[in-house]
């Protein structure tokens, strides 16, 4: 793939791996969304309250439609495992600034534990270094979601500090730490 600028547009995106693939998101992928979006122990630690079916599928429309506007605002890219395409997942470039991404990610509760996150993490950075031609990558995280915090360690990020009541979810404000990755600190 060529490096277009970071306002580019690309549509479908496919990005292989041994163990997940990530692609754009299809309207069949509405249950596998719901059972994602819509799991409290999941969106307990996301930016966003669980969703019931007529939430996810209005979540999955906006997601398929952002995907094909001329000027893409971000990669919302399904993470499936390779071995027989159940979607257990996403990662997320949101594009902001000149040149730069918020990643999220999440994982449904019954793959915890197998490295998910932290493998879609790396393909999406990948990606949006060596593809999107991105110069920074900021991640957020509350300060009790010790997972996350290990994922974005093992990502090679860096702690920039705290953000007091960065997100209001589940009904209070939550503070995020939050992290950051330049290009020239990601292995080419």
């Amino acid at each position: 793939m060529t490096a277009p600028s970071s306002t580019t547009a690309q549509y479908p995106v496919t990005l292989p791996g041994p163990r997940l693939s990530l692609r754009d998101f299809t309207t069949e992928d509405l249950d596998a969304t719901l059972a994602l979006v819509g799991d409290d122990r999941v969106t307990h630690h996301l930016s966003f309250d669980s969703k019931d079916r007529a939430g996810a599928e209005k979540y999955l429309a906006d997601a398929i439609a952002r995907a094909r506007l001329d000027v893409r605002p971000d990669y919302y890219l399904a993470v499936t495992e390779t071995n027989g395409g159940a979607l257990v997942g996403f990662a997320r470039l949101g594009l902001v600034g000149v040149k730069a991404a918020d990643l999220g990610y999440a994982i449904r509760a019954d793959r915890w534990g197998r490295g998910y996150a932290t493998e879609a993490s790396q393909m999406i950075i990948d990606f949006g270094f060596r593809d999107l031609g991105l110069h920074r990558i900021a991640a957020a995280c509350g300060p009790e979601n010790l997972a996350s915090q290990r994922v974005i360690t093992h990502l090679g990020m860096t702690l920039e500090g705290r953000i007091r009541h960065h997100v209001f979810t589940n009904g209070l404000w939550r503070d995020s730490l939050s992290y950051a990755l330049l290009e020239h600190e990601w292995p080419s």
